[in-house]
């Protein structure tokens, strides 16, 4: 079985572009995924300059492509989904290189970025708690829809 779920920050905005045969979106980025290390290690990896990340190439495809572009920007904290692809090519030089990345079958925003009215700060509080809520007036996200405007 060929599944892979990954929590991490973006390490720089998703790249979108279109596949010119179906105009499909396409859309590349790259996620910090930390190494989880015990805080002494962790100290001792960062003063010697070794990463405490792992760096992991995410491709995403169609319409959440296009919402990866518009809504996620560097640092945002951001779940994927998705199945381990391998590859290979030759450079012009000849020399065989091997790539490795993540095809995207879900992405979570577990933080918003552009556009959004909310803070992009890193607080470590991830979980909704009932504070979170304690403000949420239904009318701020619905609008009444009148029985006319339902097309069924």
């Amino acid at each position: 079985m060929n599944n892979v779920v990954l929590i991490g920050r973006l390490v720089r905005d998703p790249e979108l572009k279109f596949i010119p045969s179906n105009g499909r979106a396409v859309a590349n980025f790259t996620l910090a995924v930390d190494k989880e290390l015990p805080k002494d290690i962790k100290a001792d990896y960062e003063s010697k300059g070794k990463p405490t990340a792992d760096f992991i190439r995410i491709t995403v495809f169609g319409k959440s492509a296009e919402n990866c572009a518009n809504y996620l920007e560097k640092g945002i904290m951001t779940s994927v989904i998705g199945k381990i692809s391998t590859g290979s090519y030759t450079t012009k030089s000849g020399e065989k290189r091997y790539t490795t990345e993540v095809i995207a079958n879900k992405v979570e925003f577990i933080e918003w970025g552009k556009g959004s009215s909310g803070s992009n700060s890193s607080s470590s509080s991830q979980n909704n708690s009932d504070d979170d809520f304690a403000n949420f007036e239904e009318d701020d996200i619905f609008e009444p829809t009148d029985d006319d405007d339902i097309p069924f």
